[in-house]
């Protein structure tokens, strides 16, 4: 088993097909939980995805005094990302579960890998691929662009949920994984006070 990995996922159709990845990064070794969006949970079948993982399905934060039901992550992997969601990691907030996750998780030195995923005019806005910038800037993994799926017109994400190409985010992650022995360390030495509760 490699460890826990958050698949986390965003508002949008491409979220529709999760369960991909889920599969696919079991067949990897992964034990896999999905954190969605608020928005991205109007997507996606969380009956199915908890008992596709053996995890509840999270979404918000919990009530103080509540347990964990999560295992803690050992690597994250956010797509399809949003825009939203990019311009809000890239200056630190963590307004939803899932921001809090990836902001702490990066602060922990987990790899992580994001792919966004929006249409053409948007994913043109100058905020949004400086966000990007950065990100990759402090040692995320971003896949964006032609190199992942062109960019198409608004309204034609739904026609993408099959060919999503999920599996790239793994092959990133293990491609992070295999040169990266800095984790533990770095996780070790730092102390994140404000801990999002999964």
């Amino acid at each position: 088993m490699k460890g826990v990995l958050y698949a986390i996922c965003c508002g949008s159709p491409i979220s529709r097909g999760v369960g991909r990845l889920v599969d696919l990064a079991k067949q990897r070794g992964w034990d896999v939980c999905v954190v969605t969006t608020p928005d991205g949970r109007k997507f996606v079948d969380v009956p199915a995805l908890a008992g596709l993982t053996g995890h509840p399905v999270r979404s918000h934060y919990k009530n103080p005094g509540d347990p964990d039901v999560l295992p803690p992550p050992d690597a994250i992997i956010v797509a399809p990302a949003t825009v939203n969601t990019v311009n809000k990691w890239a200056v630190g907030i963590a307004d939803t579960l899932a921001l809090g996750l990836v902001v702490e998780g990066q602060g922990k030195g987990l790899p992580i890998v994001a792919m966004p995923f929006t249409n053409a005019p948007m994913g043109a806005h100058p905020a949004f691929r400086e966000a990007m910038e950065r990100l990759r800037s402090w040692g995320i993994t971003v896949l964006f662009g032609d190199d992942v799926l062109p960019l198409r017109p608004p309204g034609a994400a739904g026609d993408l949920v099959d060919s999503f190409p999920w599996q790239l985010a793994l092959d990133a992650l293990d491609a992070r994984l295999g040169d990266d022995h800095r984790v533990a360390a770095i996780v070790d030495t730092v102390t994140v006070e404000d801990t999002p509760r999964r």
